[in-house]
């Protein structure tokens, strides 16, 4: 019960941060801001979304189209692939059956802000996450490449020219001692623009050198998004 109730928590602050953080911008403000880092939910938003239990409640049972002020979201518990669950553990002992994971993703015009918040996993482990190109399935490779807004000619593409959190939505966290985590991301690209379906937790934080950027290891774990429901 303690853990579901710090998950809804963390999902109306992922929600609230991802609304805080998505002014639309002009295309000039959008091309200068490509490199500035997204903001982090602050310790009042995690401390009012606590005190909301009402609102969080209505979160989670919706599945909504992406706009100003209703984003993509998608929640799931993670469970054995033979469940054919939205959220799948590939890796139980990384990633434990009934851990927990939450989506929020808006996107405008010129950009998105994805939001992904997870509780249940192994205290203190640094994770890498990513938005993947199709739904997870029973395999691990089910969910494809990684999305990227100019694709890579070479696949697998781990040229750092696309592999990087600009051109691609990447999602690390660390999780905390109760084995929570929680991570922002924003692009200057709309996701409306191309193929999208699952958020995906991998072995380790995702590298960005040459020859093998955007490699994170193994995928433990994915939750499919509707990111389609913004087109």
């Amino acid at each position: 019960m303690k853990r579901y109730a710090v998950m809804l928590s963390l999902f109306v602050a992922a929600v609230a941060v991802a609304a805080t953080t998505t002014a639309v911008p002009s295309a000039a403000a959008a091309a200068g801001e490509a490199t500035r880092k997204p903001a982090q939910p602050s310790v009042t938003a995690l401390a009012r979304s606590a005190a909301a239990p009402t609102q969080a409640t209505q979160a989670t049972t919706q599945v909504g189209r992406a706009g100003q002020d209703r984003p993509v979201i998608a929640i799931g518990r993670f469970g054995p692939v033979d469940d054919g669950g939205n959220a799948l553990t590939y890796d139980p002992a990384l990633v434990p059956a009934g851990a927990q994971a939450a989506v929020a993703a808006y996107t405008w015009p010129f950009g998105t802000t994805t939001v992904l918040a997870v509780t249940g996993l192994v205290p203190r482990r640094t994770y890498g996450a990513h938005v993947h190109v199709n739904a997870c399935g029973a395999a691990p490779t089910d969910a494809g490449p990684h999305v990227q807004f100019v694709e890579d000619p070479v696949q697998p593409s781990v040229d750092p020219r696309y592999a990087n959190p600009r051109n691609e939505i990447w999602l690390d966290f660390r999780a905390d001692a109760n084995g929570v985590g929680y991570a922002v991301s924003t692009v200057y690209w709309p996701i409306t623009a191309k193929d999208a379906g699952s958020v995906v937790i991998h072995e380790h934080r995702t590298s960005r050198g040459h020859g093998h950027a955007g490699m994170a290891g193994a995928r433990l774990a994915c939750l499919t998004v509707p990111f389609d429901q913004a087109r």
